[in-house]
């Protein structure tokens, strides 16, 4: 480079802008705290750290979920370089149970106005635990937001007494028991009240949020990641065990359709994955089995509409108990899903029925759908001769003499020869 350029270089470096910072995330946990969305946040505090973003923002409306699930997201932002922020809004929302122990765990916590956090009290996944379990788990989950509550600085005593008491919290007394940092109308105010504020990483580092003029980033789930979430649902589950149950029933009873098998065979893929992500009671899975198998029995067994109510009852206990977790969110409404089952089980009967019938059936081609059949005879027959049968000419025995022109009717058929009798 000639000297002279030198300068102008120099002064070039100076005034040109330097490399923008990274954008703020913001991701949305909405809903039940499952496998999935725990994917979802842990990924975009992944990639928040390869990108060096100043904050990340959790954006929280949950009524909770699965401790597994939690500890991931916990373990996750404990192990960050980017400070995490969770923020319960928007107005309505809650931060309860799981929700409530992330947000303890967060370096900064904030809620909007109208919103409630809390109720962390750990449950049974299906019936209720015995006294001394009841004891051991919630101890050990009180010792666990202790220890979380005492490093973030937060209150101790009664994040404690959220767990053991199962005690819940507007976001005034959140803030008035310093649970939380601060109360933000949307993130845009919430990016404005922490901009210039010191904040205390888990592991004792202090970082220095510089948030003025950043832009802020949603975070969406990918396409795998979208359709996992819609399938994870317990309405969306119990449909697709329906519907493997009805699919690969109806390629059972009607072997060559290949329609119904494929959609039965998918929608058991997919039960069994999403099975994967929501805790599913197998003994839910085998009353509905159950009463498939007593609304089969009920187009072959007279019980005058016993077996179609018992049928309809596993199915509904099926449906309550399909999902191993107390959580309402988590559990499927049987009443909302009657008329599918009603539908089901009518589709059930009939179909039964139908192969039934099919079976019961008189043949209607080859050797068997000729026996009943009606002819004439062609020749007299005493006891051999000939008959038309359908159009066809055959050689027929009778046991009685027959002259020609008489009906007949065929009783057997012997390979090539019918064995006939007189016709009325």
């Amino acid at each position: 480079m000639p000297a002279r350029w030198l300068p102008a270089a120099v002064v070039a470096l100076f005034l040109s802008p330097g490399p923008s910072g990274a954008d703020i995330p913001v991701v949305e946990l909405d809903g039940v705290v499952q496998a999935v969305t725990a994917a979802h946040v842990v990924q975009a505090i992944d990639r928040a750290d390869a990108a060096g973003a100043p904050l990340l923002v959790i954006r929280m409306d949950t009524p909770g979920g699965l401790d597994s699930s939690m500890r991931q997201i916990v373990d996750r932002m404990l192990n960050c370089r980017t400070p995490v922020a969770v923020f319960v809004s928007p107005s309505g929302a809650q931060a309860s149970s799981a929700g409530f122990i992330i947000m303890i765990v967060a370096d900064l916590a904030a809620m909007s106005p109208g919103t409630s956090t809390g109720a962390a009290h750990p449950v049974a996944g299906l019936g209720q635990m015995d006294e001394v379990m009841s004891k051991k788990v919630t101890s050990a989950m009180a010792a666990y937001i202790r220890g979380k509550a005492e490093r973030r600085g937060r209150n101790v005593d009664m994040a404690e007494k959220a767990v053991v008491e199962s005690k819940s919290f507007t976001e005034k007394e959140a803030l008035d028991l310093k649970l939380i940092d601060l109360i933000a109308k949307d993130v845009p105010d919430l990016l404005k009240q922490l901009d210039g504020r010191e904040v205390t990483r888990f592991d004792g580092t202090k970082v220095t949020l510089k948030l003025a003029g950043e832009r802020t980033a949603d975070v969406r789930m990918d396409w795998r990641q979208a359709i996992l979430s819609a399938i994870a649902r317990p309405e969306i589950l119990f449909l697709l065990l329906l519907g493997a149950l009805a699919g690969l029933g109806a390629e059972i009873s009607h072997p060559g359709l290949i329609f119904p098998g494929v959609i039965g065979a998918l929608c058991l893929i997919l039960f069994l994955f999403a099975s994967q992500i929501i805790p599913v009671n197998w003994a839910g899975v085998l009353l509905v089995l159950l009463a498939v198998f007593l609304f089969a029995a009920e187009v072959k067994v007279h019980s005058f509409g016993l077996l179609t109510i018992g049928g309809l009852v596993a199915m509904m206990l099926g449906a309550m108990m399909l999902v191993d977790s107390s959580l309402p969110e988590l559990r499927v409404d049987a009443w909302r899903l009657l008329p599918v089952v009603l539908a089901f089980a009518a589709f059930v009967v009939v179909l039964v029925r139908l192969v039934v019938q099919a079976q019961r059936r008189q043949p209607q081609t080859g050797a068997e759908g000729l026996v009943g059949r009606r002819g004439q005879a062609e020749t007299d027959l005493d006891p051999e001769g000939w008959v038309i049968v359908q159009g066809e000419s055959w050689r027929a025995r009778a046991g009685d003499r027959v002259s020609r022109g008489e009906t007949v009717e065929v009783a057997s058929v012997e390979g090539l020869l019918l064995r006939v009798r007189k016709g009325a």
